[in-house]
């Protein structure tokens, strides 16, 4: 049987064009032609095609596919041999497009989290931060709990707005806490206590309850772990153990 252009180009998802530029160079001549000049293809054809489309799908420049495939046809190159690398190939393929997969899963998982934000949008928002750095570890440590679970989902309607809202509440509240520990007030104290409160609330409104037992476990989080420790350190030093003093002694109070 031999096939028109047409045809052909339907069996392989191609366009006419591609077929007559594979011509042209002698990529795939068709086997046969019409009185009229009008190409027809035969089944033998339609293989090569097939070989010429799998080599062009894992990137091969023509010239190359062309001869590997001339290669083929004329007994320089071994089938089984052939075969062996079509099946590397693939295998490669496959791993490739494993990774890509994984690539999009997490993006996906992303965007679960919330951060449904452009790239511009997120700099604008964090700056040079990552919010996502420690998200596969959060995942692992708190994952089962029904306060991560909480945060997803309200952090899932958050818009652009939001997240800037919420890190200019993060940033004032930084700046007072600074203050407060310059002008020497105590952890015990009344002021540092007020604050500790103003933190459990924030997190309570913007990410999940946070009773305060759960509070004092955070807050010798902040210490014991270098990168919470770092965070708060940053905007003064020794603000970590303060705040953990601060948490602690207004848990006590609220427990008294």
């Amino acid at each position: 049987m031999n096939y028109s252009v047409g045809q052909v180009a339907g069996f392989a998802g191609v366009t006419v064009r591609t077929l007559h530029h594979y011509d042209d160079i002698g990529l795939l001549a068709p086997g046969e032609r019409t009185r009229a000049g009008h190409r027809r293809y035969s089944d033998a054809d339609l293989d090569r095609l097939q070989r010429i489309l799998f080599y062009r799908e894992l990137g091969f420049p023509l010239d190359e596919v062309a001869a590997l495939l001339d290669d083929l046809a004329t007994g320089k190159a071994d089938p089984r041999a052939y075969l062996r690398r079509q099946h590397e190939l693939l295998t490669a393929r496959i791993e490739k497009l494993r990774e890509m997969a994984a690539a999009v899963e997490q993006a996906m998982e992303a965007r679960r989290m919330g951060i449904d934000l452009t790239p511009e949008e997120r700099f604008e928002v964090f700056g040079d931060k990552d919010p996502e750095q420690y998200a596969d570890e959060a995942a692992a440590r708190w994952g089962g709990t029904e306060a991560y679970a909480e945060s997803r989902r309200r952090a899932a309607r958050y818009t652009k707005e939001d997240w800037k809202r919420l890190q200019a509440e993060v940033a004032d509240w930084s700046e007072r806490y600074a203050a407060l520990m310059a002008a020497g007030e105590p952890p015990a104290g009344e002021a540092a206590m007020s604050m500790a409160e103003e933190h459990r609330q924030h997190i309570g409104t913007w990410y999940y309850d946070c009773p305060y037992d759960m509070h004092r476990c955070l807050a010798e989080t902040y210490v014991a772990d270098e990168r919470f420790k770092a965070f708060y350190d940053a905007m003064r030093p020794c603000l970590a153990e303060h705040l953990r003093d601060a948490i602690t002694a207004n848990a006590d109070r609220r427990a008294g």
